[in-house]
């Protein structure tokens, strides 16, 4: 079955973020939009191999492209990661 159809049946294959991944993922459920920050709580910026796994896995979507910094993934919590973070 497809992320996409995951996402729209609400079923879930039970593969779950690690803890850093959950961390980061939290972030957006307070943030307008789902954006999920770039820099963690001491300014440093978050690991890349996060945010792809997260793309990856359907947690996260990227957003929009920052034209100053093109290699920043700028990118939003999906349903299917609001779920993964009630559960």
């Amino acid at each position: 079955m497809t992320k996409d159809k995951m996402e729209s049946t609400g079923q879930y294959d039970g593969e779950k973020p690690s803890q850093t991944q959950r961390k980061w993922l939290s972030r957006g459920l307070k943030q307008a939009g789902g954006k999920l920050p770039l820099f963690d709580e001491f300014g440093q910026q978050v690991n890349p191999q996060t945010v792809k796994s997260c793309i990856r896995n359907g947690w996260a979507e990227p957003w929009f492209t920052n034209p100053l910094k093109p290699d920043w993934l700028v990118c939003k919590l999906t349903d299917l990661g609001r779920k993964i973070l009630e559960a």
